[in-house]
């Protein structure tokens, strides 16, 4: 039984001197998913997105931080007054404001505020009680929505947006890990068949130069013409290419593994130590339909839905007049000094307090409507491609479960192929040793031996694959190979960037 791997932000920091070594490394399918999933650059990055949702729904949330303002404000003027003993008479005005609010936004969309206001004024003028004083002014106001933005929905509507825009980024991650998996298990199995494909060519090889041995030999003795030696060695020499095509398509498969494990140069000789399964496995197609409908792919566009639904009704409330209710209440004091102002103030003697509503409604309002319509419009196609994804989900199903029927039958067909292969050669070499076979008839022989052995190594391994793309398209790979992903795997990210 597989252990569970647990996708968290230690496991994708790993160092890569963890796996460095010059020795060869035998590597199982589950040591190669593990490095992947902990490792892989692509992988890695793609966590970044929910990451920077995280960031941005918190962004969103500051909307509820209380603000506070300080305000501070000298103003120096002069103006010509007319008095009747003077007639004209310059009145100047020396004014200090030193003013502080505190406001707070709450889900029903209104704005509460908290204000204390103080002003120093000097002046010349003949017509004021105090040509010194202070005034002051401690208040509270209101302004609530009450059609258009009113309401938890409107006031967190970019919170909203941004916590489904994260839930989305998550299911594309989930859909990278799973191509990633899925490509671990084929580059995985390409590595054995190409192993395998290269001991193919060396025996192969081995087998025709003793046939030339053997033929050299017996055209020596004077029992064959000159002419077999000539097909012996140009049955070697082809044999010895095809080695070294081989050796070279291991070695670059193994590069391919090496930068999708994300493994360190220094690796030796990669060795893969897991076979092919070559167990039938059952497959029933309703199931996997219902199973493929919840793929991350299929979960990712619902996301999207939800999200354009969300974004279609906001914009429905914006078509609505802008009305809002406005009221206020203010404590004032005036006095030449600032302790008898204040007491003034406290004595709730001159209150002043105000109520009114304000209606905003432009006339055609086009803007707002145009918005709401070409939402509704993304909806209405965000909800077609929603349709079309699980409707191509369930032929990729119905062409995978055909892919593992054939390719099981084709591990039967090619087991006979080369056993019947092998039998032949054996026939052919006996009726060499007679004279009644060429050495080129041998040499086609066994080059029809290779070619059957080289068919049953593809079998395995199409069928292995064939197997991986059916887990793949029914979204449960992951599933199988133990692998979890959790929401807080970006929130960790989030919370580790400063």
């Amino acid at each position: 039984m597989r252990l569970p791997i647990l996708l968290s932000l230690s496991m994708l920091i790993l160092p890569a001197a963890a796996f460095s070594s010059d020795a060869p490394l035998s590597l199982t399918l589950n040591e190669a998913i593990r490095m992947a999933v902990e490792k892989n650059l692509d992988v890695r990055a793609e966590l970044y997105n929910p990451a920077q949702y995280e960031a941005e729904i918190n962004r969103n949330r500051s909307i509820y931080d209380p603000l506070l303002t300080l305000q501070t404000n000298y103003t120096d003027s002069a103006a010509a007054t007319a008095t009747s003993s003077t007639g004209i008479q310059a009145t100047k005005f020396q004014t200090l404001d030193i003013n502080s609010s505190l406001s707070q936004l709450f889900w029903t969309g209104g704005t509460v505020a908290l204000k204390f206001n103080n002003s120093h004024t000097n002046s010349n003028s003949s017509i004021i009680d105090y040509s010194s004083s202070w005034q002051t002014g401690l208040g509270a106001s209101i302004s609530q929505p009450l059609l258009k933005n009113a309401g938890r929905e409107a006031t967190e509507i970019a919170i909203n947006i941004s916590r489904f825009s994260k839930f989305a980024s998550l299911e594309r991650f989930n859909s990278r890990l799973l191509a990633t998996v899925a490509q671990v298990r084929n580059e995985y199995y390409k590595l054995y068949s190409l192993r395998e494909e290269r001991e193919v060519k060396k025996v192969s090889l081995e087998l025709a130069r003793r046939i030339l041995s053997e033929t050299q030999a017996r055209v020596k003795a004077g029992v064959l013409p000159a002419m077999e030696v000539l097909n012996a060695e140009y049955g070697a020499v082809t044999r010895e290419k095809e080695l070294i095509d081989a050796e070279r398509a291991v070695n670059d498969q193994v590069d391919v593994l090496r930068l999708l494990l994300q493994m360190d140069a220094k690796v030796g000789e990669l060795k893969t130590t897991d076979l092919p399964p070559r167990d039938l496995v059952a497959t029933v197609e309703s199931d996997a339909i219902q199973k493929a409908l919840n793929r991350p792919d299929i979960r990712e566009q619902k996301r999207n839905l939800e999200l354009a639904e969300l974004q279609t009704k906001n914009l429905n409330n914006k078509i609505r007049p802008d009305l809002n209710l406005t009221a206020a209440v203010q404590l004032t004091g005036l006095d030449s000094a600032y302790q008898r102002n204040i007491d003034k103030v406290i004595t709730f003697d001159y209150p002043v307090w105000s109520v009114g509503l304000k209606l905003d409604y432009p006339l055609g309002n086009g803007v707002a409507e145009n918005d709401y319509r070409k939402s509704r419009l993304k909806t209405e196609q965000t909800s077609l491609q929603l349709r079309s994804l699980e409707e191509s989900s369930t032929k990729e199903v119905k062409a995978a479960i055909r892919g593992v029927v054939v390719g099981y039958k084709q591990l039967e067909v090619t087991d006979r192929g080369k056993v019947f292969a092998e039998e032949r050669l054996r026939s052919f070499m006996r009726k060499n040793e007679v004279g009644l076979a060429t050495t080129k008839d041998v040499l086609d022989v066994e080059n029809d031996l290779a070619v059957s052995k080289s068919n049953q190594i593809k079998a395995i391994v199409g069928y292995a694959n064939a197997l991986t793309t059916f887990w793949q398209v029914t979204g449960e790979l992951l599933e199988r190979e133990g692998i979890r992903v959790v929401e807080g795997d970006a929130d960790k990210l989030y919370s580790a960037t400063h």
